[in-house]
């Protein structure tokens, strides 16, 4: 996993990367890219002088807003009507309802929350629009979770980077993407048992 994201940054470079953030930030189709990952070996080889972190930093947060604001439009105009359409043999309803849940229980924080959310993070920004939250108010925490998401994570790996010897990043690497994948899945696997939990109790009562 590790060599081949590495290989597909260096191949790719910048645009690839923000091309990457942007679709995973918005893109209904886009759910499964793997932002938190990307993010951080991103800023990882910025640390080996392959990419400058700035532009590489401020590439991510732009694409990581700009990608918010296209799944926040998409909701606002056609809402749930994209799931009547060819791509809902591809987008589960699953993953909106669970979305769903995840944005009425936490509110506006949901859409800085959802960013370090595999899958939530990319729905969120479409049931905002489809619910009409005000677009001053998405637009100020699509700010705030694109900066700590896009800019933190990348600026992680950077620092984490530098701290490895040269010669061992083969070593680290791969362990630590792969901690870094295991993690942010889990909040997602805990929301998904819980809501299986609540619906179990729920009819329990009925």
């Amino acid at each position: 996993m590790g060599v081949d994201l590495l290989t597909l940054i260096k191949s790719l470079g910048y645009l690839g990367v923000w091309g990457i953030v942007f679709a995973e930030s918005g893109i209904l189709l886009a759910f499964f890219l793997p932002g938190d990952s990307l993010l951080f070996t991103a800023g990882f080889i910025a640390s080996q002088g392959f990419l400058n972190l700035t532009i590489l930093a401020t590439g991510c947060f732009i694409a990581a807003v700009t990608g918010n604001m296209l799944g926040y439009e998409v909701g606002r105009r056609i809402g749930i009507k994209v799931f009547e359409t060819r791509a809902s043999r591809f987008i589960k309803k699953k993953h909106l309802d669970l979305t769903k849940s995840f944005f009425m229980r936490h509110g506006r924080m949901a859409v800085v929350m959802a960013r370090f959310l595999p899958i939530i993070r990319t729905f969120t920004p479409f049931l905002a629009g489809v619910v009409g939250m005000p677009y001053r108010i998405f637009f100020i925490y699509t700010v705030v979770g694109a900066l700590l998401w896009a800019v933190g994570l990348t600026v992680f790996g950077f620092f984490l980077g530098k701290l490895i010897p040269p010669d061992q990043i083969d070593q680290y690497l791969l362990p630590i993407i792969i901690a870094i994948v295991v993690v942010s899945f889990l909040p997602s696997i805990y929301h998904i048992a819980r809501e299986k939990r609540l619906a179990k109790d729920q009819e329990t009562h009925d």
